[in-house]
Protein backbone atom coordinates (compact mmCIF):
# COMPACT_ATOMS: atom_id res chain seq x y z
CA UNK A 1 0.00 0.00 0.00
CA UNK A 2 2.96 2.51 0.54
CA UNK A 3 4.71 1.93 -2.48
CA UNK A 4 1.58 2.38 -4.62
CA UNK A 5 0.44 5.54 -2.22
CA UNK A 6 4.35 7.11 -2.53
CA UNK A 7 4.37 6.63 -6.35
CA UNK A 8 1.32 8.29 -7.14
CA UNK A 9 1.92 11.43 -4.57
CA UNK A 10 5.04 11.60 -6.28
CA UNK A 11 3.95 11.37 -9.85
CA UNK A 12 0.91 13.64 -9.39
CA UNK A 13 3.49 16.49 -7.63
CA UNK A 14 6.25 15.92 -10.58
CA UNK A 15 4.97 13.71 -13.40
CA UNK A 16 8.79 12.85 -13.65
CA UNK A 17 10.13 9.49 -14.20
CA UNK A 18 13.58 10.47 -12.78
CA UNK A 19 11.35 11.62 -9.87
CA UNK A 20 10.07 8.22 -9.49
CA UNK A 21 12.80 6.27 -10.28
CA UNK A 22 14.82 7.95 -7.37
CA UNK A 23 12.47 6.57 -4.68
CA UNK A 24 15.00 3.54 -5.52
CA UNK A 25 18.04 5.24 -5.01
CA UNK A 26 16.36 7.00 -1.61
CA UNK A 27 15.54 3.22 -0.50
CA UNK A 28 19.09 1.02 -1.49
CA UNK A 29 21.63 3.43 0.07
CA UNK A 30 20.54 2.85 3.34
CA UNK A 31 21.11 -0.97 2.71
CA UNK A 32 24.64 -0.17 0.99
CA UNK A 33 25.62 1.97 4.03
CA UNK A 34 25.01 -0.14 6.81
CA UNK A 35 24.62 -3.89 5.73
CA UNK A 36 27.67 -5.07 6.94
CA UNK A 37 27.09 -4.19 10.37
CA UNK A 38 23.72 -5.36 10.12
CA UNK A 39 24.94 -8.21 9.43
CA UNK A 40 27.61 -8.44 12.16
CA UNK A 41 25.01 -7.06 14.70
CA UNK A 42 22.69 -10.01 13.71
CA UNK A 43 25.63 -12.52 14.69
CA UNK A 44 26.79 -11.06 17.76
CA UNK A 45 23.33 -9.77 19.42
CA UNK A 46 19.94 -10.73 20.48
CA UNK A 47 18.18 -11.13 17.35
CA UNK A 48 14.67 -10.65 18.57
CA UNK A 49 15.69 -7.04 20.26
CA UNK A 50 17.09 -5.74 17.03
CA UNK A 51 13.90 -6.81 14.93
CA UNK A 52 11.76 -5.11 17.55
CA UNK A 53 14.47 -1.94 17.91
CA UNK A 54 14.16 -1.30 14.23
CA UNK A 55 9.92 -2.11 13.94
CA UNK A 56 9.49 0.65 16.11
CA UNK A 57 11.68 2.78 13.63
CA UNK A 58 9.71 1.43 10.79
CA UNK A 59 6.60 2.68 13.04
CA UNK A 60 7.74 6.06 13.48
CA UNK A 61 8.57 6.62 10.05
CA UNK A 62 5.11 5.56 9.22
CA UNK A 63 3.39 8.19 12.01
CA UNK A 64 5.66 11.13 9.90
CA UNK A 65 4.37 9.98 6.33
CA UNK A 66 0.84 10.70 7.71
CA UNK A 67 2.36 14.17 8.58
CA UNK A 68 4.25 14.81 5.70
CA UNK A 69 2.42 17.33 4.12
CA UNK A 70 2.67 14.98 0.77
CA UNK A 71 5.91 17.07 -0.06
CA UNK A 72 8.85 15.20 -1.78
CA UNK A 73 11.90 15.85 0.11
CA UNK A 74 9.74 14.52 3.43
CA UNK A 75 8.54 11.51 1.69
CA UNK A 76 12.31 11.06 0.37
CA UNK A 77 13.52 11.45 3.77
CA UNK A 78 10.49 9.23 5.63
CA UNK A 79 11.21 6.38 2.92
CA UNK A 80 15.36 6.48 3.57
CA UNK A 81 14.38 6.26 7.35
CA UNK A 82 12.22 3.17 6.82
CA UNK A 83 14.41 1.62 4.35
CA UNK A 84 17.37 1.78 7.30
CA UNK A 85 15.54 0.17 9.68
CA UNK A 86 14.71 -2.48 7.21
CA UNK A 87 18.40 -2.44 6.78
CA UNK A 88 19.01 -3.67 10.26
CA UNK A 89 15.62 -5.85 10.79
CA UNK A 90 16.48 -7.82 7.58
CA UNK A 91 19.33 -9.88 8.26
CA UNK A 92 18.29 -10.49 11.98
CA UNK A 93 14.56 -11.75 11.12
CA UNK A 94 16.37 -13.61 7.74
CA UNK A 95 18.48 -15.45 9.94
CA UNK A 96 15.68 -16.20 12.74
CA UNK A 97 14.25 -19.07 10.61
CA UNK A 98 16.06 -21.68 11.65
CA UNK A 99 15.28 -20.69 15.42
CA UNK A 100 11.89 -21.07 15.37
CA UNK A 101 11.93 -24.05 12.24
CA UNK A 102 13.14 -27.56 12.47
CA UNK A 103 16.06 -27.42 9.79
CA UNK A 104 14.49 -30.04 7.55
CA UNK A 105 11.31 -27.97 7.26
CA UNK A 106 13.01 -24.81 5.70
CA UNK A 107 12.24 -25.20 2.30
CA UNK A 108 9.16 -25.87 2.85
CA UNK A 109 8.89 -22.96 5.72
CA UNK A 110 10.26 -20.35 3.23
CA UNK A 111 7.53 -21.60 0.80
CA UNK A 112 4.59 -20.61 2.87
CA UNK A 113 6.25 -17.63 4.63
CA UNK A 114 6.85 -16.30 0.65
CA UNK A 115 2.98 -17.25 -0.12
CA UNK A 116 1.64 -14.99 3.53
CA UNK A 117 3.94 -12.25 2.40
CA UNK A 118 2.27 -12.22 -1.19
CA UNK A 119 -0.67 -12.62 -0.03
CA UNK A 120 -0.10 -9.42 1.96
CA UNK A 121 1.07 -7.68 -1.74
CA UNK A 122 -1.73 -9.03 -3.71
CA UNK A 123 -4.61 -6.80 -1.01
CA UNK A 124 -2.01 -4.23 -0.64
CA UNK A 125 -1.97 -2.51 -3.76
CA UNK A 126 -5.67 -2.99 -4.93
CA UNK A 127 -7.07 -1.55 -1.71
CA UNK A 128 -4.51 1.48 -1.66
CA UNK A 129 -6.04 2.24 -5.42
CA UNK A 130 -9.34 1.77 -3.62
CA UNK A 131 -8.52 4.61 -0.53
CA UNK A 132 -6.61 6.48 -3.29
CA UNK A 133 -9.69 6.99 -5.40
CA UNK A 134 -12.29 7.54 -1.98
CA UNK A 135 -10.22 9.58 0.39
CA UNK A 136 -6.45 10.19 -1.08
CA UNK A 137 -3.19 9.56 0.32
CA UNK A 138 -3.26 10.35 3.49
CA UNK A 139 -5.44 7.31 4.56
CA UNK A 140 -3.17 5.35 3.03
CA UNK A 141 -0.30 6.34 5.36
CA UNK A 142 -2.97 5.91 8.46
CA UNK A 143 -3.84 2.30 7.34
CA UNK A 144 0.28 1.93 7.27
CA UNK A 145 1.06 3.16 10.89
CA UNK A 146 -2.10 0.20 11.55
CA UNK A 147 0.13 -2.42 9.71
CA UNK A 148 3.27 -1.49 11.32
CA UNK A 149 1.86 -1.27 14.85
CA UNK A 150 0.61 -5.07 14.41
CA UNK A 151 3.88 -6.35 12.79
CA UNK A 152 5.31 -5.13 16.26
CA UNK A 153 3.04 -6.85 18.37
CA UNK A 154 3.49 -10.19 16.37
CA UNK A 155 7.56 -9.83 16.93
CA UNK A 156 6.69 -8.97 20.88
CA UNK A 157 4.85 -12.73 20.25
CA UNK A 158 7.66 -14.82 19.28
CA UNK A 159 10.00 -16.46 20.96
CA UNK A 160 13.10 -18.20 19.63
CA UNK A 161 15.17 -20.98 19.77
CA UNK A 162 18.29 -19.36 21.80
CA UNK A 163 21.30 -19.82 20.03
CA UNK A 164 25.24 -20.60 22.06
CA UNK A 165 27.45 -17.59 22.22
CA UNK A 166 30.06 -17.66 19.41
CA UNK A 167 33.43 -16.85 19.25
CA UNK A 168 34.24 -13.24 18.11
CA UNK A 169 34.21 -12.55 14.29
CA UNK A 170 35.36 -10.14 11.56
CA UNK A 171 32.42 -8.17 10.13
CA UNK A 172 33.66 -9.01 6.60
CA UNK A 173 33.20 -12.74 7.64
CA UNK A 174 29.70 -12.66 5.18
CA UNK A 175 31.80 -11.27 2.33
CA UNK A 176 34.50 -13.90 2.88
CA UNK A 177 32.18 -17.06 2.78
CA UNK A 178 29.78 -15.64 0.12
CA UNK A 179 33.15 -15.18 -2.20
CA UNK A 180 34.38 -18.83 -1.32
CA UNK A 181 31.10 -20.45 -2.26
CA UNK A 182 30.82 -20.04 -5.70
CA UNK A 183 27.20 -21.35 -6.28
CA UNK A 184 25.50 -19.18 -4.05
CA UNK A 185 27.81 -16.43 -5.37
CA UNK A 186 26.45 -16.95 -9.10
CA UNK A 187 22.89 -17.67 -7.86
CA UNK A 188 22.76 -14.29 -6.34
CA UNK A 189 24.69 -12.38 -8.96
CA UNK A 190 22.23 -13.74 -11.33
CA UNK A 191 18.90 -12.66 -9.57
CA UNK A 192 20.59 -9.36 -8.73
CA UNK A 193 21.52 -8.50 -12.97
CA UNK A 194 18.28 -10.07 -13.76
CA UNK A 195 15.95 -7.96 -11.78
CA UNK A 196 18.12 -4.87 -12.07
CA UNK A 197 17.50 -4.85 -15.79
CA UNK A 198 13.95 -6.34 -16.24
CA UNK A 199 11.79 -4.41 -13.25
CA UNK A 200 9.26 -1.79 -14.90
CA UNK A 201 7.22 -1.16 -11.01
CA UNK A 202 9.17 1.72 -11.34
CA UNK A 203 7.22 3.50 -13.84
CA UNK A 204 3.66 1.68 -13.34
CA UNK A 205 2.54 4.94 -12.68
CA UNK A 206 3.06 5.92 -16.42
CA UNK A 207 2.17 3.15 -17.66
CA UNK A 208 -1.18 3.38 -16.24
CA UNK A 209 -1.92 6.84 -16.78
CA UNK A 210 -0.28 7.51 -20.12
CA UNK A 211 -0.44 3.63 -22.16
CA UNK A 212 -3.13 2.05 -21.02
CA UNK A 213 -5.41 4.69 -20.76
CA UNK A 214 -6.33 4.84 -16.88
CA UNK A 215 -6.37 5.96 -13.40
CA UNK A 216 -5.39 5.08 -9.85
CA UNK A 217 -7.11 1.67 -10.17
CA UNK A 218 -5.35 0.50 -13.09
CA UNK A 219 -1.62 1.44 -11.11
CA UNK A 220 -3.28 -0.69 -7.66
CA UNK A 221 -3.72 -3.37 -10.01
CA UNK A 222 -0.76 -3.83 -11.81
CA UNK A 223 1.12 -3.30 -8.45
CA UNK A 224 -0.73 -5.99 -7.26
CA UNK A 225 0.16 -8.47 -10.63
CA UNK A 226 3.33 -9.77 -9.61
CA UNK A 227 2.06 -10.60 -6.31
CA UNK A 228 -0.85 -12.73 -7.46
CA UNK A 229 1.50 -14.60 -10.17
CA UNK A 230 4.19 -15.32 -6.67
CA UNK A 231 1.26 -16.33 -4.34
CA UNK A 232 0.22 -18.62 -6.59
CA UNK A 233 3.47 -20.45 -7.45
CA UNK A 234 4.21 -20.52 -3.66
CA UNK A 235 1.09 -22.08 -3.05
CA UNK A 236 2.50 -24.37 -6.01
CA UNK A 237 5.65 -24.81 -4.60
CA UNK A 238 4.77 -25.59 -1.08
CA UNK A 239 2.60 -28.99 -1.81
CA UNK A 240 5.42 -29.95 -4.64
CA UNK A 241 8.61 -32.18 -4.12
CA UNK A 242 11.23 -29.99 -3.94
CA UNK A 243 13.21 -29.03 -7.18
CA UNK A 244 15.68 -31.08 -8.10
CA UNK A 245 17.41 -29.75 -11.16
CA UNK A 246 17.51 -26.35 -8.91
CA UNK A 247 19.78 -24.34 -11.43
CA UNK A 248 18.11 -25.06 -14.70
CA UNK A 249 14.57 -24.00 -12.98
CA UNK A 250 16.72 -20.73 -11.92
CA UNK A 251 17.92 -19.84 -15.51
CA UNK A 252 14.49 -20.90 -16.96
CA UNK A 253 12.63 -18.81 -14.30
CA UNK A 254 15.03 -15.49 -15.17
CA UNK A 255 14.44 -16.17 -18.84
CA UNK A 256 10.45 -16.51 -18.09
CA UNK A 257 10.90 -13.41 -16.35
CA UNK A 258 12.91 -11.32 -19.09
CA UNK A 259 10.17 -12.52 -21.79
CA UNK A 260 7.09 -11.14 -19.79
CA UNK A 261 8.43 -8.19 -19.26
CA UNK A 262 9.60 -7.28 -23.06
CA UNK A 263 5.86 -8.43 -23.60
CA UNK A 264 4.81 -6.15 -20.87
CA UNK A 265 6.67 -3.22 -22.40
CA UNK A 266 4.37 -3.77 -25.92
CA UNK A 267 1.75 -4.25 -24.72
CA UNK A 268 -1.43 -2.02 -25.17
CA UNK A 269 -3.92 -4.13 -23.38
CA UNK A 270 -4.75 -4.33 -19.67
CA UNK A 271 -5.34 -7.85 -19.51
CA UNK A 272 -1.95 -8.33 -21.62
CA UNK A 273 -0.13 -6.51 -19.25
CA UNK A 274 -1.60 -7.77 -15.99
CA UNK A 275 -0.88 -11.34 -17.30
CA UNK A 276 2.21 -10.48 -18.09
CA UNK A 277 2.89 -8.71 -14.50
CA UNK A 278 1.65 -11.68 -13.07
CA UNK A 279 4.06 -13.90 -15.05
CA UNK A 280 6.97 -12.17 -13.43
CA UNK A 281 5.96 -12.84 -10.33
CA UNK A 282 5.64 -16.15 -11.12
CA UNK A 283 9.18 -16.67 -12.72
CA UNK A 284 10.45 -14.45 -9.46
CA UNK A 285 9.23 -16.36 -6.75
CA UNK A 286 10.88 -19.42 -8.33
CA UNK A 287 13.80 -17.46 -7.88
CA UNK A 288 12.88 -16.78 -4.79
CA UNK A 289 12.65 -19.80 -3.01
CA UNK A 290 15.69 -21.82 -4.40
CA UNK A 291 17.59 -18.47 -3.58
CA UNK A 292 16.50 -19.09 0.17
CA UNK A 293 16.57 -22.42 0.35
CA UNK A 294 20.27 -22.01 -1.00
CA UNK A 295 21.22 -19.78 1.99
CA UNK A 296 19.33 -21.23 4.59
CA UNK A 297 20.70 -24.80 4.15
CA UNK A 298 24.27 -23.88 3.15
CA UNK A 299 25.02 -21.27 5.38
CA UNK A 300 26.45 -21.76 9.24
CA UNK A 301 24.49 -20.52 11.83
CA UNK A 302 27.39 -18.19 13.45
CA UNK A 303 27.83 -16.55 9.91
CA UNK A 304 24.41 -16.25 8.40
CA UNK A 305 23.77 -12.87 10.17
CA UNK A 306 26.54 -11.37 7.63
CA UNK A 307 25.43 -13.46 4.80
CA UNK A 308 21.99 -12.37 5.07
CA UNK A 309 23.19 -9.13 4.71
CA UNK A 310 25.49 -9.39 1.77
CA UNK A 311 22.65 -11.01 0.24
CA UNK A 312 20.33 -7.52 1.20
CA UNK A 313 22.54 -5.71 -0.79
CA UNK A 314 22.03 -7.76 -3.69
CA UNK A 315 18.30 -7.89 -3.83
CA UNK A 316 18.31 -4.35 -2.62
CA UNK A 317 20.70 -3.12 -5.35
CA UNK A 318 18.28 -4.67 -7.79
CA UNK A 319 15.02 -3.72 -6.80
CA UNK A 320 16.10 -0.24 -6.05
CA UNK A 321 18.77 0.65 -7.92
CA UNK A 322 16.82 -0.95 -10.92
CA UNK A 323 14.21 1.44 -9.87
CA UNK A 324 16.75 4.54 -10.65
CA UNK A 325 17.93 2.54 -13.95
CA UNK A 326 14.27 2.51 -15.37
CA UNK A 327 13.93 6.15 -14.10
CA UNK A 328 17.32 6.93 -15.97
CA UNK A 329 16.50 4.75 -19.36
CA UNK A 330 12.83 6.08 -19.66
CA UNK A 331 14.27 9.60 -19.72
CA UNK A 332 16.22 8.89 -22.50
CA UNK A 333 14.38 6.17 -24.39
CA UNK A 334 10.98 6.45 -23.18
CA UNK A 335 8.58 4.51 -20.81
CA UNK A 336 8.15 1.68 -23.70
CA UNK A 337 12.12 1.94 -24.32
CA UNK A 338 13.20 1.15 -21.03
CA UNK A 339 11.34 -1.78 -20.49
CA UNK A 340 11.76 -3.56 -23.30
CA UNK A 341 15.53 -2.41 -23.09
CA UNK A 342 15.94 -3.71 -19.83
CA UNK A 343 13.63 -7.25 -21.02
CA UNK A 344 16.16 -7.80 -23.23
CA UNK A 345 19.45 -7.62 -21.39
CA UNK A 346 18.22 -9.79 -18.64
CA UNK A 347 18.03 -12.42 -21.42
CA UNK A 348 21.61 -11.46 -22.73
CA UNK A 349 22.45 -12.20 -18.86
CA UNK A 350 20.43 -15.02 -18.33
CA UNK A 351 22.43 -16.40 -21.78
CA UNK A 352 26.14 -15.51 -20.00
CA UNK A 353 25.30 -17.26 -16.56
CA UNK A 354 23.99 -20.40 -18.20
CA UNK A 355 27.33 -20.31 -21.07
CA UNK A 356 29.69 -19.41 -18.47
CA UNK A 357 28.39 -20.24 -14.76
CA UNK A 358 28.62 -24.32 -15.37
CA UNK A 359 28.47 -24.99 -11.43
CA UNK A 360 24.60 -22.80 -11.40
CA UNK A 361 23.76 -24.70 -14.56
CA UNK A 362 24.78 -28.38 -12.81
CA UNK A 363 23.17 -27.24 -9.23
CA UNK A 364 21.03 -30.08 -7.79
CA UNK A 365 18.80 -30.15 -4.35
Amino acid sequence: MLAVAVSWDLYLATRSALVLGNVGLVQVAPFIMFALVAGHFADRYNRRHIILITQALALLTAVALVFSGLSVPVIYTCLFFNASARAFQGPARLSMLTQVVPVEHVGNAIAWNSSAQELASVGGPALAGILLSVSGSRVVYGVQVLCALVVFVCYAAMRFRPLPVLARTTMTEGVKFLFRDKLILSASSLDMVAVLFGGATALLPIFSVEILKGGVHTLGWLRAAPSVGAVLMALVLAHSPKIERAGMALLGAVIGYGVCTIVFGLSRSFWLSFAMLLLTGVFDNVSVVLRQSLLQTHTPDWVRGRVMAVNNIFISSSNQLGAVESGLTAAWLGAVGSVVAGGIATLVVAGGFASFAKRLRNWRQ
